[in-house]
């Protein structure tokens, strides 16, 4: 299996045969091009001809098969490159490379390299493991050691040059494509060829009109498609600028050196100078600190501090060994160093780990030019329902060519029956769906929700859980000091409130809040997390840069001139927690931690935390405030801080208190929330901060209702992490009324750390807690997206709304991601809102749902129109008549054409209904609609069909304009083209007034779009068209009957009948009932089974794992979210 960052796929190999490449030349001659196109859209089928099978070794032709549903191939011809120029004998090459991939991929004694190229990735031949690998990134199995020893003196000239060629050059090259390639590849598009004859067919015909009308409207079709494919270019084109060649300085063995960016590659050693620099690629920091500014990736503008790798002596790979937190040593490509700082090597120094399109920003930008294809239900019915008509179509073929043959008439059998394809196979279709889409999207625009991904709009209208971070996005950006809570001598003291009169007494706390932090002076003002500022703020000191660049900081009555900072371990999500180094200004050297009170306080000496620290935690984060834990300790003189591992300095540390911060929710946070409620959508908080904290936020937002439970699910592992336990008990200890059977009424809460021991140990068990979970707290990034997927296993339909970098991942995994960040990472999601508020959900569901309801509107409707033209048609047929050009053209552009196009101005409905729309065209209650809409129409036409020729006054050969009173004296001869007949014109007008009807029909209003009425443009078009029908049948007019191939029968021949079937959910859901169907969604299956479970939550039990754990693949099976960690697995 091949795997990418995104996808696995299946790789085959394949070998090219001379004899069976001659005759597919032949064939592509002889078929005038038509099997040419035929492997154009089967690739598949042009290697299993042109080639043979053979090994991955021999092969010259490789085919690719993704491993999802689609099933879709794609193929790649293996190409050779040589580096024979580099390496003259087998001494060139350094014994330390051995173990590379460069090494292993050169082929002795040839001196050449295979590679495949997929999706911008190069891969290469390993000869010794026989499979492809991924190039242009650091091989993942080195140690923190080896990346010191190995490239911590740079790459020899040699080593380089081999790397360039294998590698390319370090560019995230996006070339814009010109706009005829573009128009080539959409016409070719099965569809547009279909059209192609069709009008080659109606031009045979003399079928202008149309003919020239569809042209027309296939064109703005393919326009607007190579619109957005030439935005969604310019999109990535527009970051191009940070990856223009720029001068970089490097080291190698021959010293320092200036290069330009694009020549890098894995394992240079570059030098990072003061002053502001744009990362080219991907880099392990190796000696010195960072700051950096990651806006340009993740949306967070708060700058970040990046510390060198840690020299551990140890056999584990670097990543596997820094787990999580091996970002905090990673430079990503695309970001802004703003500050460095050297230690006492001298100079800050980085690896290159990554380049081009393997790089962070690389994938970002591949994930735009190939996305992810959306697995919607709507999108495959679609082709089933073609594949339908085109078997209606053929049907009709069948027919026609019987009827005409059987009457001799053989001389236009062929034109008659190719006719019937045209007629059943709406030409118009695509057209009509682009301009739905096209709609929404601008409607959206208008109300500052952008949309990278069109045909997600759809997708939305089917969420049924949406996943909110809490900070940023459920409440306030900002954090308010509420107080400080010091510990002494193992007891909590009075608490400090804030704001107060006066200020905090000099001590260890007053030191930790000066110095425990990330805060950097950037451009004149204090800059970083929100949380820091206020700590900051709340000591009346201020921060300046010292000569030697390290921060110092002074204020007027301190005992002190000032603090450094010495060294920093930054915040780990994994880790939840940060610490210092620093000193006084001739004083000691300590150690300050800040971070969650429960993980600060396992660090400290059980001496000092207070024997009440669990109350009191409690007591606050129950009421919904935010609480730090803050902890110190003496450091011993002798050792270099930047020689202290992180396990040596965060231990027997001495608490000091918990610092008690206020969140506010968000104005618009709690409306939104019951707007969802009320729409039985289920909404679920996914958070990094603390549980009880979580709960109450969830609590007061309306998340959890103030009459249900909340059940805490805590799992905690054993020695060795071979088994583990779980155990379910309420939040509320003294309510222990009975819950049995009241499966709505509680909801379970658990931690980041609960929920991947479930996912590890208790697999069985996730999908049941999952159904009611709502609270999951101290998640990490692939935690995160872990659950967003988990979610998705269920059969819900997820949506993921954020504004952090934590949240990246699963923005891009969720079928709906919804960043709050203005930023460009928020080309990490499909969808983003331009004001920071979650109105913007709703606001989304609503769209998608008018959407997803116009989409099947426009399809049945088309489908209709194309199946009443083809009854009517073939019931002509049988007196080997047919409708006339203008008939058709008045049908098809007049009354179709334009429908189509004004029936998407349909706005959203305001309201959300506690149902969705159906997802699939191929479902009871939209067939049901269809089916009685096909017998109405069918019946309606065989009706006026046979009544025509009862009447006393009709005659089959002798054609009379009659007028309203009888046939008119004197009526001189009208030129007739064989079309006129009394059936034509009662079949002609039956047909196109049941178009007319079947439109009004299918423009649903309420409740997902607005009443129809409230379109002007649509109800004046059907008025304007039903006038012009009425028209016809009473004007009394010989040349526009002429024109028409009409002719004039007496009135009241011709009624409306009364739509029987308008909006079929009634009786959908009385046929549900009767025939006792349930839903198939796994989680409602689930549901189900749960409510006949009375022992279900099991509460107040603890439960064992098997003493083997389930092992999950990567990271409790989580996205790989290629913003934190881009790294492929090879073949």
């Amino acid at each position: 299996v091949f795997i990418r960052s995104s996808s696995k796929e299946e790789i085959f190999g394949y070998k090219t045969q001379g004899c069976r490449r001659a005759l597919c030349i032949a064939g592509y001659i002889l078929s005038c091009g038509a099997l040419r196109l035929l492997f154009y859209w089967k690739p598949e089928w042009d290697v299993w001809i042109n080639c043979i099978r053979c090994s991955l070794e021999e092969a010259d032709i490789v085919l690719l098969r993704t491993t999802d549903d689609f099933r879709t191939y794609s193929h790649k011809t293996v190409t050779w490159i040589s580096v024979s120029a580099f390496i003259k004998s087998r001494s060139d090459y350094p014994a330390t490379e051995e173990d590379s991939i460069f090494s292993k991929a050169v082929m002795k004694p040839s001196l050449l390299v295979k590679t495949i190229q997929v999706q911008k990735i190069r891969y290469v031949w390993n000869d010794y493991a026989k499979q492809f690998q991924k190039v242009g990134v650091l091989e993942d199995h080195y140690t923190c050691s080896a990346i010191h020893d190995k490239f911590g003196s740079g790459l020899t000239c040699n080593e380089q040059n081999v790397r360039r060629v294998i590698c390319g050059p370090n560019t995230i090259d996006v070339p814009v494509i010109p706009i005829w390639k573009l128009l080539i590849k959409e016409v070719l598009n099965p569809f547009y060829v279909f059209q192609l004859f069709s009008v080659c067919l109606w031009f045979a015909e003399d079928y202008m009109e149309y003919a020239i009308a569809i042209i027309f409207m296939s064109l703005l079709s393919i326009f607007l498609t190579v619109y957005d494919l030439r935005k969604v270019r310019h999109l990535t084109f527009s970051t191009r600028k940070i990856y223009e060649a720029q001068s970089l300085h490097y080291f190698s063995f021959s010293g320092f050196q200036e290069l330009e960016s694009h020549y890098l590659v894995p394992g240079d050693l570059l030098i990072l100078k003061e002053g502001k620099t744009l990362l080219p690629c991907d880099a392990i920091l190796v000696s010195g600190q960072c700051t950096v500014n990651e806006s340009m990736l993740t949306g967070e503008s708060i700058p970040v501090t990046k510390i060198h790798l840690p020299q551990a002596d140890n056999l584990k790979p670097w990543r596997v060994y820094c787990a999580e937190d091996y970002r905090k040593h990673v430079l990503f490509c695309g970001t802004e160093v703003i500050q460095t700082k050297a230690d006492d090597r001298g100079v800050v120094k980085a690896v290159v780990l990554q380049t081009g399109f393997n790089t962070a920003k690389g994938d970002l930008v591949r994930s735009i030019l190939y996305p992810k294809p959306m697995n919607f239900k709507l999108y495959r019915d679609a082709m089933w329902f073609l594949m339908c008509l085109i078997a209606l179509a053929a049907i009709g073929m069948i027919y026609t060519v019987c009827v005409f043959a059987l009457n001799g008439e053989t001389g236009e059998v062929v034109k008659k029956a190719l006719d019937v394809i045209t007629i059943a196979v709406p030409p118009a279709l695509p057209a009509a769906l682009t301009t739905g889409i096209i709609y929404t999207q601008q409607r959206l625009k208008k109300k500052g929700i952008f949309c990278i991904s069109p045909q997600r709009i759809n997708v939305c209208g089917q969420l049924n859980l949406v996943c909110f971070d809490k900070t940023g996005t459920l409440t306030e950006d900002g954090l308010d000091l509420w107080g400080l809570l010091p510990s002494e001598r193992n007891c909590f003291q009075n608490i400090h409130s804030f704001p107060a009169d006066h200020g905090l007494p000099w001590g260890p706390v007053f030191k930790a809040l000066a110095v425990c932090h990330s805060l950097i002076v950037w451009e004149g003002k204090i800059q970083g997390d929100p949380l820091d500022v206020k700590m900051f703020e709340a000591t009346n000191w201020r921060e300046c840069l010292a000569l030697s660049d390290y921060r110092r900081l002074g204020e007027l009555a301190a005992p002190v001139e000032g603090i450094t900072i010495l060294h920093q371990f930054p915040f780990s999500s994994a880790l939840q927690r940060m610490s210092v180094i620093a000193q006084e200004i001739g004083g000691d050297t300590q150690a300050f931690t800040k971070g969650a009170p429960e993980t600060v306080a396992m660090l400290c000496r059980a001496e000092t935390v207070p024997s009440n620290f669990e109350s009191k935690l409690l007591l606050y984060t129950a009421q919904g405030f935010r609480v730090i834990g803050l902890a110190c300790k003496s450091l011993q003189a002798g050792k270099p801080p930047a020689a202290l591992t992180r396990e040596e300095v965060e231990s027997d540390l001495t608490f000091l208190g918990l610092l008690i911060m206020e969140n506010r929710l968000k104005r618009e946070t709690k409306p939104v929330l019951e707007e969802l409620s009320a729409a039985c959508i289920r909404t679920v908080m996914v958070t990094g901060d603390n549980i009880q904290t979580a709960i109450t936020v969830a609590k007061n937002a309306g998340m959890i209702a103030p009459t249900h439970r909340v059940i805490l699910v805590e799992a905690n592992e054993g020695p060795g992490s071979f088994s583990a336990s779980i155990t379910w008990k309420f939040l509320e200890e003294n309510k222990i009324e009975d819950y049995r059977g009241l499966v709505s009424q509680y909801h379970f809460a658990m931690s980041g750390k609960s929920y991947q021991i479930v996912a590890h140990h208790f697999r069985h068990l996730l999908p049941k807690l999952l159904l009611n979970g709502t609270v999951f707290a101290r998640m990490s990034p692939s935690q995160k997206s872990s659950l967003v997927e988990e979610f998705q296993k269920l059969d819900y339909f997820v949506g993921m709304c954020g504004d952090g970098a934590n949240d990246c991942g699963a923005l891009k995994v969720a079928h709906a991601g919804i960043s709050l960040s203005e930023q460009e990472a928020s080309v990490a999601s499909p969808f983003t809102s331009r004001t920071p508020s979650i109105a913007c959900v709703p606001e989304l569901i609503r769209e998608g749902r008018a959407a997803l309801v116009t989409s099947f509107c426009m399809f049945k409707y088309m489908a209709l129109y194309s199946i009443i033209q083809y009854l009517g048609v073939l019931l002509l047929y049988w007196q080997l008549n047919s409708f006339g050009n203008y008939q058709f053209l008045f049908q098809d552009l007049a009354i179709t054409t334009v429908i189509g196009v004004t029936m998407s101005f349909t706005r959203a409905y305001p309201k959300l209904v506690p149902y969705r729309p159906p997802s699939q065209l191929i479902s009871p209650p939209l067939l049901l609609s269809v089916v009685l809409n096909i017998l109405f129409s069918l019946s309606m036409q065989i009706f006026g069909f046979v009544v025509v020729q009862e009447q006393p006054w009709y005659s089959q050969t002798d054609i009379h304009s009659l007028g309203l009173h009888g046939v008119r004296d004197g009526a001189h001869e009208q030129t007739d083209n064989g079309f006129k007949s009394y059936e034509n014109t009662t079949v002609w007008l039956l047909s196109t007034i049941n178009c007319l009807i079947v439109a009004l029909v299918f423009s649903k209003g309420k409740p997902f779009r607005q009443p129809i009425y409230t379109n002007y443009v649509f109800i004046l078009v059907l008025i304007g068209q039903l006038g012009i029908c009425l028209f016809l049948m009473f004007a009394d007019i010989d040349g526009l009957y002429s024109k028409m191939d009409v002719s004039i029968v007496p009135k009241g021949i011709f009624f409306l009948l009364p739509e029987a079937v308008i909006e079929n959910r009634p009786l959908w859901l009385l046929l549900k009932k009767t025939f006792q169907y349930h839903s198939k969604s796994h989680y409602k299956r689930l549901q189900r089974v749960l409510e006949q479970d009375s022992a279900w939550p099991p509460l107040n039990e603890t439960f064992f794992s098997d003493s083997v754990a389930v092992t999950v693949e990567g990271n409790m099976g989580g996205h790989s979210n290629p913003t934190f960690d881009s790294n492929e697995d090879s073949l």
